[in-house]
């Protein structure tokens, strides 16, 4: 049985998102979350993040994907 890890994501949304913009990427945030839990064994992803009203169905994707949302 292989044993469980217990590693936390810390994400700076900001320079996340910057980087990825600069390659002229998109990121699908839920497919990153499931990476990081596969290839890493992260349990717990927080991203910090800016409070903006009109990114609010941003945030709540963001949730159903798994991570932990945090204001800065």
């Amino acid at each position: 049985m292989k044993k469980k890890s217990n590693n936390y994501a810390y994400i700076d949304g900001a320079n996340l998102h910057r980087g990825i913009a600069g390659f002229g990427w998109k990121l699908d945030y839920r497919r990153f979350r499931v990476w990081l839990s596969e290839k890493y064994g992260v349990s717990h992803a927080y991203i910090f993040i800016g409070l903006i009203a009109k990114y609010s169905d941003l945030y709540k994707y963001l949730q159903e994907c798994g991570y932990t949302i945090v204001f800065k």
